[in-house]
């Protein structure tokens, strides 16, 4: 007969005590975060995820035309989210850009430039379908808050 080992696995992976990490949830009110049960932007510590953020209009009136309109619309809903979170644009270190057709990354890169030119992020490119075929783009960022 073997010998039981000195320490039983699953009593010890779940005896363990666990840290409660505070969570601060920012919604800017679209019908989808409900829907699909997402937040605009999840800050935990001093990191702060923003969801894709797409050109959504007050009352789902239609976006502007042009990719860098609609750029710009996209990274005002994100600097909200962001401000909220106790954070700005000046802290994002990351940002995902999706474009439904790769002829619109100039326009959005100069809306991108304007944003984060001081931040500097690292970033990648995606040309993909969107959710509603009016939206030409969709950013996503991630911010680190550096200490006061």
């Amino acid at each position: 007969m073997r010998a039981r080992p000195a320490i039983d696995l699953a009593q010890r992976l779940h005896d363990r005590e666990t840290i409660r990490i505070d969570r601060q949830h920012i919604s800017s009110g679209s019908a989808l975060e409900e829907r699909i049960g997402y937040s605009r932007a999840v800050r935990i510590g001093p990191h702060v995820w923003v969801s894709g953020t797409a050109p959504i209009m007050p009352g789902d009136a239609d976006p502007p035309g042009s990719a860098y309109e609609q750029a710009r619309v996209c990274l005002e809903i994100v600097g909200r989210a962001l401000a909220e979170a106790g954070s700005s644009l000046d802290d994002v270190v990351r940002t995902r850009i999706y474009v439904t057709d790769s002829s619109h990354m100039a326009d959005v890169g100069r809306a991108h430039g304007e944003a984060f030119g001081a931040a500097r992020p690292a970033c990648t490119g995606i040309v993909t379908e969107l959710l509603d075929p009016r939206w030409l783009v969709e950013i996503e960022v991630e911010a680190v808050i550096a200490p006061a």
